[in-house]
């Protein structure tokens, strides 16, 4: 197993190194912190303006740092391959890989080591380290590397053995396992990879709550001799364990929800409060209160294509400063424990990662309808019936989106052409609307505006304030990334476009592997409850709206009903919905 690592970990080593010859000198590491200070842009890069208030192109911003196309090209791959392998070294949670591969790995002959993999297999049910990252819902990668719309780059051109967003780095110890974007980011959409698309079945949080049991309940020094581990991944579980005093996490609600807001914030009650969040003992051992403890907040992740649009992050849009990916990796390593001054000085060594990174998300693109199934099973007619119906009505809030069939050769399009988007005008400024929509999420952001105090918050421009309501998104690819609303709460987009009282109650969710099994493809969204697969009927995955945070009200009076009563027919509400696909 160590030796199926060795390309992801040879790449890891190779950047490493890299990182630190480069910061040898004096006058390069000056050179990084003034870049990292002042935002002074590399040659031939503009400098992106993360602050509040700053007017966004109609069309959005996919290329921030205004790249020329071969260093934008240059630039996604790199920041492909860090999106794939977690970056970030100085990370406060990392698995000893050896010790894992011991506990969950095939038999070696040891008695002891087969007892303990014995007890793990009865009550996980994982036998191996792909079926814990099965478990986690994270996908394999594709057969060849993918170059567009969003590369999935493989180091040195070999495919990695380990599943998308498996991160193996080398330390002084040894081996040390975490995992990156695409356990929440990517998802596997009838048979295709899609980075940034949000992953249904993902068990992220869910995984820190049970390695926080065990990390806590089990001392390093026995786990390692049961598990016939060395020395040194004896002290990288020790590290481990000094981490997970800094860390509180909460199973999300359902399969497939996001609790990283709670999982932040209950991980700051841990910490000292003071501008570097002290890793106070403590306070580990007696936390503060917060009510995130008692209360949900679980969201959905968001799509990746969707952020170049906004200058209000988050699906709350509740960050209104700085560089949302900078933002997300504090957002990360707060909930893994990681020392901040360590991550400062992590970001000021890494501007040219950051910048990948970002550059990255800006430019994903969408999946289109037609990537999936022929274009000539979208009825034109009816599409161009729901833009009408859509520009009068949806798009002062979602934004407008121009179509082949409006081109003046429309006549001599193929099926495919007459229906692809030409262009999306969005908003300068995103809008936060509260249309009654479950407010859990948005009350919880509450527990964030406390990352504002953090030095590291105020160096790099990050500024949180909690919203009344939720950003409207734009929709682009709005038909691969059901269930809806920020909770998840509407299970298709007819369930979107059904009054409140009347949308679907519970169902099943599950990952979209077969179309005609995993896919309602008139309503757009999950099955019916009563044709839902057999292997998705667990508790897990069992969808229930009467339970707080997962409630489905609103989004649907002043919208398409007007005092109650519908103003579309059910033929209209098909046609805008003909039309979302085309987006």
């Amino acid at each position: 197993m160590i030796k199926r690592a060795m390309e992801t970990r040879m790449f890891f080593a190779l950047r490493t190194s890299a990182v630190k010859t480069r910061h040898l000198t004096l006058a390069g590491l000056l050179s990084a912190i003034l870049m990292a200070s002042t935002g002074t842009p590399a040659a031939g890069q503009v400098t992106p303006d993360w602050s509040r208030g700053v007017a966004y192109p109609l069309e959005g911003r996919s290329n921030p740092y205004g790249l020329e196309p071969a260093a934008l090209e240059a630039a996604r791959l790199r920041g492909g391959m860090s999106v794939l392998f977690y970056p970030v070294e100085v990370t406060g949670s990392l698995i000893p890989l050896r010790l894992l591969e011991a506990a969950v790995d095939p038999d070696d002959g040891n008695p002891i080591r087969a007892l303990l993999k014995k007890v793990i297999g009865a009550i996980t049910g994982i036998r191996s380290i792909d079926g814990i990252e099965a478990w986690l819902g994270l996908v394999t990668y594709p057969d060849a590397p993918v170059t567009s719309p969003n590369p999935i780059p493989f180091p040195d051109g070999k495919r990695p053995e380990y599943r998308m967003g498996t991160t193996i780095m080398e330390t002084a110890d040894g081996p040390g396992m975490t995992f990156g974007c695409p356990a929440c980011h990517t998802g596997e959409l009838f048979g295709q990879r899609v980075m940034g698309l949000p992953n249904r079945t993902a068990r992220a949080n869910r995984f820190f709550v049970v390695g926080d049991s065990a990390v806590s309940v089990v001392p390093p020094e026995l786990l390692g001799k049961l598990a016939g581990a060395g020395p040194g991944d004896v002290r990288m579980l020790e590290r481990l364990g000094e981490s997970v005093l800094y860390i509180e996490a909460k199973t999300p609600l359902t399969a497939g929800m996001d609790t990283s807001l709670a999982q932040v914030a209950l991980s700051l009650s841990h910490r000292a409060r003071d501008p570097w969040a002290t890793r106070d003992r403590f306070h580990g051992i007696f936390p503060r209160h917060d009510r995130l403890r008692y209360i949900p907040a679980d969201s959905r992740p968001a799509p990746w294509w969707n952020v170049k649009y906004k200058n209000r992050w988050l699906l709350d849009g509740s960050v209104v400063s700085g560089n949302p990916i900078l933002t997300n990796i504090l957002w990360n390593e707060l909930g893994r424990g990681t020392d901040l001054h360590e991550l400062e000085q992590w970001i000021l060594d890494n501007q040219e990662t950051i910048r990948d990174l970002t550059t990255y998300v800006m430019s994903a693109e969408a999946p289109r309808y037609t990537d999936f199934f022929a274009a000539n099973e979208i009825d034109v007619p009816a599409a161009m019936r729901g833009k009408t119906l859509f520009d009068a009505n949806c798009a002062r809030c979602h934004g407008t989106y121009d179509k082949g069939w409006q081109r003046d050769d429309a006549a001599t399009l193929t099926p495919e052409e007459l229906i692809k988007t030409t262009r999306v005008r969005y908003h300068e400024q995103t809008p936060v609307i509260d249309v009654g929509t479950d407010r859990h999420r948005s009350e919880g952001m509450s527990s964030l505006e406390q990352l504002n105090d953090l030095h590291i918050s105020q160096q790099f421009g990050i500024v949180i304030e909690k919203q009344d309501g939720y950003v409207p998104p734009p929709l682009v690819g709005v038909w691969a990334r059901w269930p809806y609303f920020h909770n998840g709460s509407a299970p298709t987009l007819c369930a979107v476009l059904t009054r409140a009282k009347d949308r679907p109650n519970w169902w099943w969710v599950g990952p979209a592997v077969d179309p005609d099994r995993d896919f309602d493809r008139e309503c757009n969204g999950f099955p019916a409850a009563s044709r839902a697969p057999a292997a998705w009927r667990t508790n897990e995955n069992l969808y229930r709206t009467w339970r707080a945070g997962l409630g489905n009200r609103g989004h649907d009076e002043g919208i398409f009903l007007r005092d109650g009563r519908e103003i579309y027919s059910p033929e209209e509400k098909m046609d805008i919905i003909t039309f979302l696909k085309t987006l």
